[in-house]
């Protein structure tokens, strides 16, 4: 009985030391709160902002320098406006950080520091959620999950500023240290895994940084090998991610044997329940590698024709010329037949046909027709249109016309009209007659029968 009292006792003391150490240090606190609000309302207050206003100028023009007038987008460091960038928030810590340390040795004057101390966890603030938000942008551009995580940033860190300003913050951090468990084995308090899972964040974030940075250059410029430079931008995000993981799980403290087990299971999934999407993904990766399919070809899938926008690892798009896009699932491309009308050439063949009245002369007008057809603009000259006679139909002799075009992203319907508009002028300009449907009836006398009766 007495060691079970005993147990009790210290039970009971670890859930209540977090409220014991608050209570011990909230005066603490709340002594550095009165501090900080009687410094800010000195005069030398005004000295401080002036100094921090030099600083966010000289900041400003020195992103300015870097930049030129030219407003960039979709870059981390610069914005479409100076102070949307990462880089001028880093800087301006940088100068306001400098100015309290002279402050501070004296080099500028007897100035007590009251302002600084709110302005430099603010702008560490900053710092934090432009980064993540500027990284997360050029990584996912039309993810909805990363707004999510942009907001959670922002609140924590704006959050942390205020427990920091206030004095609270250490003594938040004395409490979580109270609060242990056992993870693995070892006792994990909530401190730590806090502070593991921001370090995690961070090295998470540098990593998509990196990726982002290296798919940027990468895909730079456009030719052929366009669809070769998207794989390999690929394998390094996927790469720099799970490096960038392997060091977050580490951070957090999790044991990295634990790993192969979890391998194990990994991979007893993807055998079953996994399989369509680890197919999906090794097909697109030898898509890309063979080069069998690139972005900008003319394909027909599925009864879907279109031309290839983007080619993703686990899906690609084709969009239609009427603007209606296909996600395609990129084992489907492996395992069914895919119409590709410009792997080898880029070069369609088209046609259209028309009836003339019998008695026409086909063989003047065959060449007149050739004539006008490759007048078109998107009409090829080599190899040029023909036009022959294929058929006698029971209304009229039936031309049919062949051209060629360079370009099917642009359309094939309105080619075809155009060439269509030539020929019904040349018709028009040299009295050409386009048969209408015609039947030929006999009439037969009919001879007068005497009725019976």
């Amino acid at each position: 009985m007495h060691r079970l009292a005993t147990l009790g006792a210290a039970g009971l003391a670890g859930l209540f030391a977090p409220a014991v150490a608050w209570a011990a240090a909230a005066p603490l606190a709340t002594a550095e709160l009165e501090t900080l609000l009687s410094g800010l309302a000195r005069p030398s207050v005004l000295v401080e902002a002036a100094v921090i206003a030099a600083c966010a100028l000289l900041a400003w023009l020195a992103v300015r320098a870097v930049r030129g007038r030219t407003p960039l987008s979709g870059s981390i460091w610069f914005g479409e406006r100076i102070v949307d960038g990462v880089l001028f928030p880093v800087v301006l810590l940088g100068l306001a950080y400098a100015a309290r340390q002279m402050l501070v040795r004296g080099v500028l004057g007897d100035v007590p520091i009251a302002l600084f101390k709110v302005a430099i966890p603010i702008l560490l603030s900053l710092v934090v959620i432009r980064l993540a938000v500027r990284v997360l942008h050029a990584s996912f551009p039309t993810s909805a999950w990363a707004v999510a995580v942009e907001r959670s940033v922002s609140w924590i860190a704006w959050i942390a500023v205020v427990l920091w300003v206030t004095g609270i913050l250490p003594i938040v951090l004395e409490a979580m240290d109270e609060i242990v468990w056992r993870l693995g084995g070892k006792p994990v308090s909530l401190r730590t895994l806090l502070e593991g899972v921001i370090t995690a964040g961070l090295v998470l974030v540098i990593a998509l940084w990196i990726s982002a940075a290296i798919e940027k250059r990468l895909l730079k410029g456009s030719g052929d090998d366009l669809s070769i430079r998207k794989m390999a931008a690929n394998l390094v995000r996927a790469l720099l991610v799970f490096v960038g993981l392997l060091f977050a799980l580490s951070a957090v403290g999790i044991d990295l044997t634990a790993l192969s087990v979890l391998g194990g299971a990994l991979g007893v999934g993807l055998g079953f329940g996994l399989q369509k999407i680890a197919a999906n993904y090794v097909s697109g990766f030898v898509i890309l590698a063979e080069r069998s399919l690139r972005i900008g070809d003319m394909v027909r899938v599925d009864n879907f024709e279109g031309r290839i926008t983007d080619i993703r690892t686990r899906y690609t798009v084709v969009r239609a010329l009427n603007g209606r896009e296909a996600i395609v699932p990129n084992e489907l491309l492996i395992t069914q037949r895919v119409e590709n009308s410009s792997l080898a050439d880029t070069r369609v063949l088209m046609n259209t046909e028309v009836q003339v009245a019998y008695g026409t002369d086909v063989r003047t007008l065959r060449e007149k027709v050739v004539e006008v057809v490759r007048a078109v603009p998107r009409v090829l000259g080599d190899p040029g249109p023909a036009c022959h006679l294929s058929a006698f139909a029971a209304d009229g002799m039936t031309l049919s016309i062949f051209f060629w075009i360079g370009d099917p992203e642009n359309g094939q319907v309105n080619v075809r009209s155009d060439v269509n508009l030539a020929v019904l002028d040349l018709f028009n300009r040299e009295g050409i007659e386009i048969p209408f449907p015609q039947r030929v009836v006999h009439a037969r006398d009919v001879v007068n029968v005497p009725r019976a009766g």
